[in-house]
């Protein structure tokens, strides 16, 4: 290997620690604003740290004592989690077989050009027959319904994902398996999903990301507790007259703990999938 020196390596922390700042430094912030009273967020010059910091607005939001905000909140949470789970475990169900139908036949590949040409198209232009849709079919205001909505976004980005990760995998290592007698079903749990897994991974976390952030159709499609997300619910905090920053702040922690705890469950995913990938090839 090409040995570096010590200033090139210098260079490298160096600009990794900046990356990392420029990166954490708005969640640091958001922190810093959570637990900042409201007087120290509107003084001159600006409190960088708070002089006692105030964590009785984690105990609002995460209470849940009836028609309060801790109990919008939470429910809003749980919503998002169950409509993200659910679309997210749908797409990738999906897009396994049709990323890999598409992959191992080129012709039928216009037909996902086609699909993710729809991207192309801006939200609002779908938002009138998908709720003449959600409506015909009862599902306005519900967890299901907004899963449904999400899938439709969700299945043609994560089908072009795996496609592309089953392009990488060789045919010839699924057409020696059956040689050896294994039957489709068989090459696919054995062979092909095994090395595809990083891209699973990678596509599921991408889903669940999407669906987490997704506010125009929530806003769209959801009207109470039953079904409002957690981007409504933190739009509403900021709906009245006078808006407490530091309780938006706090829900925008809160907020982003879900995803990074997926994050880091996809994240031993796809380095187990890279590894495990490896040895079975």
């Amino acid at each position: 290997m090409e040995r570096r020196g010590p200033l090139f390596n210098i260079f490298i922390y160096i600009c990794a620690l900046l990356l990392a700042a420029v990166i954490l430094a708005p969640v640091f912030w958001l922190f810093i604003m959570s637990i900042s009273p409201a007087a120290d967020l509107a003084a001159k010059p600006l409190r960088w740290w708070p002089h006692t910091p105030d964590f009785s607005r984690y105990r609002v939001l995460l209470s849940t004592m009836e028609n309060s905000a801790g109990a919008a909140f939470t429910s809003s949470l749980i919503n998002s989690i169950e409509v993200a789970a659910m679309a997210t475990t749908a797409a990738i169900a999906l897009a396994i077989p049709a990323g890999w139908a598409v992959s191992r036949t080129p012709t039928v590949g216009w037909s996902l050009t086609m699909v993710i040409a729809t991207y192309m198209l801006p939200p609002v232009a779908l938002a009138v027959p998908l709720y003449m849709g959600l409506a015909r079919l009862g599902m306005l205001n519900n967890v299901f319904g907004l899963a449904l909505v999400y899938l439709t976004i969700l299945a043609p980005f994560t089908t072009w994902l795996m496609k592309s990760g089953f392009d990488s995998i060789p045919k010839e290592i699924e057409a020696a398996a059956m040689i050896d007698g294994a039957g489709l079903f068989q090459t696919l749990k054995i062979i092909t999903l095994p090395l595809a897994l990083p891209v699973v991974a990678t596509s599921a976390l991408f889903a669940f990301l999407l669906a987490w952030d997704e506010f125009f159709y929530a806003l769209l499609f959801t009207s109470d507790q039953r079904a409002k997300t957690l981007t409504v619910a933190i739009a509403d905090l900021a709906g009245g007259r006078v808006s407490d920053y530091g309780l938006i702040a706090t829900a925008g922690v809160l907020a982003a703990l879900p995803p990074v705890l997926v994050g880091l469950v996809m994240q031993r995913a796809l380095i187990s999938g890279l590894t495990s990938g490896g040895v079975k090839g």
